[in-house]
């Protein structure tokens, strides 16, 4: 082990121990039964992206019932704070509120058998949110140094899921005077405490749409066709990239949708697919982007080609998401932090990259890293999504401890 992660290990050890810490980690423990069913009522609220203010609403008077002081931006987003107006460093610990799927009733969130939750949102990221309200209720129930938790910022934030474009997190990044005071930015997302995303997978999106005058199938035919064009786009893209695994950086790319037409006799106004490009190089995704454009141009212009009496169509791409690629340095006081709580704990975890809130404040120099909140869970995205509770605390622990490490790191201790 680095002598200077045995430095800050012994450090972990010492704050694990201090008053307000030690009782906090122990109400984890004691109060297993109040965090699960606070998990089960937040899924509960609906919450499918660019929906979540029920939920948001939900969150903040839950919180305000707490103890904390709360208040919803303008993104939707939900901010807690021990203190009305927080002064100095902050540590920020952020958990997103929406959902792919939403629950139709209730009881579409259930315990089955075998102890497993069970619901859409219920891991990804119902995990996350439970963590934000037990670490709320476990600092309001223990006594705190005051100018320790005084400086902690809790968010539950919109627009995390597919096209909601990290817009909760990019307003709370537009801030001037909040980003700068901002020492590290803790992103709980799902359940599992063997990663720790420290690399940010970039991401952009894109919508081609083909538009041409549409017309019967057999007395406009030759007119130009949307689908025709937007399947030979997509094909000659696609086939640009094939898959490589020996390929560095790793470039993948999806089409997700493909709409247009009204009917199998008629000659369709307008097509369009979207499509996703993912990487960990955001040279290498400008890459791709620029054969998405040559390979729309070229089905455009082949399209037109064999149109017959100037019926042509034409061709659009707009963006629709854009995550961008980063990565936290090794040397972050943030990861030390997060390594020497998993050595305290016995926590065993490996660096990750993946897509996450991080993408937006590591793309801004921020030190930013994304963990699971504890337990564990799976079917995520999907109807038949699952969470286990069972060892729920020690996440919860690593998050507090964490946090606290890097509180009393910004406050100079």
């Amino acid at each position: 082990m680095p002598p200077h992660l045995l430095q800050v290990t012994a450090t972990a050890g010492d704050v694990a121990a201090s008053p307000g810490v030690r009782e906090a980690l122990q109400w984890f423990t004691r109060e297993k039964q109040w965090v699960n069913e606070m998990h089960l009522q937040v899924c509960r609220v609906p919450a499918p992206t660019f929906m979540e203010q029920e939920r948001a609403e939900w969150m903040s008077s839950t919180l305000r019932g707490l103890g904390w002081h709360t208040s919803i931006d303008r993104a939707g987003n939900v901010l807690a704070a021990l203190e009305p107006n927080p002064q100095g460093q902050l540590v920020v610990v952020t958990a997103h509120l929406d959902t792919v799927l939403a629950p139709r009733t209730k009881e579409d969130i259930s315990i089955d058998r075998d102890g497993d939750f069970r619901g859409p949102g219920i891991s990804d990221n119902g995990a996350g949110l439970a963590a934000l309200l037990a670490i709320a209720k476990s600092l309001r129930s223990v006594p705190r140094p005051e100018e320790l938790w005084g400086r902690l910022l809790l968010v539950a934030n919109v627009g995390e899921e597919g096209e909601g474009n990290l817009r909760g997190m990019r307003h709370l990044c537009s801030q001037p005077a909040l980003v700068a005071r901002i020492r590290a930015m803790l992103v709980l997302d799902g359940a599992s405490l063997d990663r720790i995303t420290t690399h940010a997978l970039g991401s952009r999106r894109f919508e081609v749409t083909f538009s041409g005058t549409g017309g019967h199938s057999w007395s406009d035919f030759g007119a130009g066709n949307p689908v025709h064009a937007l399947a030979r786009a997509v094909a000659a893209f696609v086939d640009s990239n094939p898959p490589d695994p020996r390929a560095t950086p790793k470039v993948s790319i999806n089409v997700g949708i493909i709409e247009g037409g009204s009917g199998i006799n008629a000659i369709p106004a307008g097509a369009r697919a979207k499509i996703d490009i993912r990487s960990e190089s955001n040279e290498a995704i400008e890459a791709r982007i620029t054969a998405l454009r040559v390979a729309v141009l070229q089905a455009e212009d082949v399209e037109n080609v064999r149109a017959l009496g100037g019926c042509r169509v034409t061709a659009k791409i707009k963006e629709i998401g854009n995550r961008p690629a980063a990565r936290l340095p090794e040397s972050a006081g943030l990861l030390a932090a997060v390594r020497a709580t998993d050595a305290y704990l016995g926590v065993r975890a490996r660096l990750d990259c993946s897509s996450t809130d991080a993408n937006i404040p590591l793309s801004m120099g921020m030190e930013a890293l994304s963990i699971g909140a504890g337990g564990q869970g799976g079917g995520a995205h999907t109807t038949l999504e699952w969470y286990n509770p069972e060892g729920r605390d020690l996440g919860l622990k690593r998050v507090l401890l964490t946090a606290a490490l890097m509180l009393r790191e910004s406050a100079g201790a």
